[in-house]
């Protein structure tokens, strides 16, 4: 009988085991994949921080409406970045352009290309201990 019980735990750990990684390959890869290159305080001015990253968008990939805690600054190393504020006028950005985004702009960002992916990196200029993005 104990040998009955181990043998359903174990088939059981498995098909659980089973059904994680299966619902994470069907997930796939995120639409924006963030690299964090640099996070440092900035001297002088108390409670804020700088943070670097290069973030990866997939092809058609976009993330939702969101703002940050300080000042965003983007500059597109490859492909192209659509950057929709809110009341505005959608902001095509190319490769080698840059952009600037006050902490009050509800902002959406997507990549332009539903065939090629872009590569954008950003630096932000936040509040130390805040998550960089709040959801809108």
């Amino acid at each position: 009988m104990a040998k009955l019980i181990s043998t359903a735990g174990c088939v059981s750990a498995l098909l659980i085991f089973m059904f994680i990684v299966g619902a994470e390959a069907l997930a796939g890869e995120p639409p924006i994949k963030r690299t964090e290159l640099l996070r440092a305080d900035i001297e002088g001015a108390p409670g804020k921080e700088t943070v670097i990253y290069i973030a990866d968008v997939a092809p058609g990939g976009a993330g939702g409406k969101h703002t940050h805690y300080g000042d965003e600054f983007v500059y597109v190393l490859d492909g192209v970045l659509m950057v929709e504020p809110d009341g505005k006028e959608a902001i095509t950005l190319k490769q080698g352009e840059t952009a600037h985004l006050s902490s009050d702009t509800v902002h959406a960002a997507k990549n332009g290309s539903e065939s090629e992916p872009a590569k954008v990196l950003v630096f932000l200029v936040v509040e130390k201990g805040k998550p960089l993005a709040e959801p809108h």
